[in-house]
């Protein structure tokens, strides 16, 4: 059985870690983005088969930099067979606050437009690949959040943009079924990561991020359409998502809140 081939963002840190170091366990050819080229490469050196490897240091936000890293994997070992869109920041916005601004832009641009950089270049070439046996020619993820089901007080850019990831990747799922690409979106709740260490209130289900990538890693190979980790985080968006506007507005209105970048520090997970 030939190795499975990864290509992934958002690899220096955090859930993108876990995600490479459960598909190196079990054998992958991996190609690794971030924006840290040398945390990557140290990070590389970890992994069981570091010759199966690539490391590319990019910003997700910058087209031709992820053209040119798609290219080189493909040049490398060919199409992958499965493309992580993984890359995220979260920051605390106030939208009436002018130099909030450009953090609002930011965040949607890593966070959504990323995911278009990321799969863009790989589309075609899955497209031309024989789809096997199995009957599909290669599967798109997107780490989606479950903060995209509600808008929340002060993740405005943040509940934004994960809610955009959503419907984009509901559109690509029904857009690239009849090519046979499958599309995958993993909404996570809170996963123990650099994200999250710093947030001011109770995170309900916190998960360790090796837990994680084992059940993500799963949902991907079963083709899930949507999967929420941990699954009680689940309950609550169903919940959340069926709760009359009044009820949430009360709920939450008072809730806490991620506290604002200061002096442009900003929750990366690069």
């Amino acid at each position: 059985m030939r190795a499975q081939k990864v290509f992934l963002t958002g690899a220096s840190s955090g859930l993108g870690q876990a995600l490479a170091r459960e598909y190196a366990s079990q054998g992958a050819i991996l190609g690794l983005v971030g924006r840290r080229e040398e945390v990557l490469r140290e990070f590389a050196r970890t992994l069981p088969n570091p010759n199966a490897v690539r490391v590319y240091g990019a910003d997700v936000r910058d087209a031709d930099a992820m053209q040119r890293a798609a290219q080189d994997f493909l040049d490398h070992f060919g199409c992958p067979d499965v493309v992580i869109a993984n890359a995220g920041v979260s920051v605390g916005t106030v939208a009436s606050e002018r130099e909030d601004l450009e953090a609002f832009r930011m965040v949607m641009d890593t966070n959504w437009f990323g995911v278009l950089t990321t799969f863009q270049p790989f589309m075609q070439p899955m497209r031309e690949r024989d789809p096997g046996a199995g009957g599909w020619r290669g599967t798109l993820v997107g780490i989606a959040s479950v903060a995209g089901v509600r808008g929340l007080p002060g993740g405005g850019a943040y509940s934004a943009s994960k809610s955009a990831v959503i419907k984009l990747l509901e559109s690509l799922r029904l857009e690239q079924r009849r090519e046979r690409i499958r599309v995958v979106t993993i909404a996570p709740g809170y996963i123990r990561t650099p994200m999250t260490e710093h947030n001011p209130y109770r995170m309900p289900f916190l998960m360790d991020a090796d837990v994680f990538a084992r059940k993500t890693v799963r949902a991907i190979a079963a083709g899930r359409r949507f999967a929420v980790v941990p699954w009680q985080m689940g309950v609550v968006a169903s919940i959340l998502h069926l709760m009359p506007r009044w009820l949430y507005d009360a709920i939450f209105s008072r809730a806490p809140r991620k506290p604002r970048a200061q002096g442009g520090s900003q929750d990366k997970q690069p």
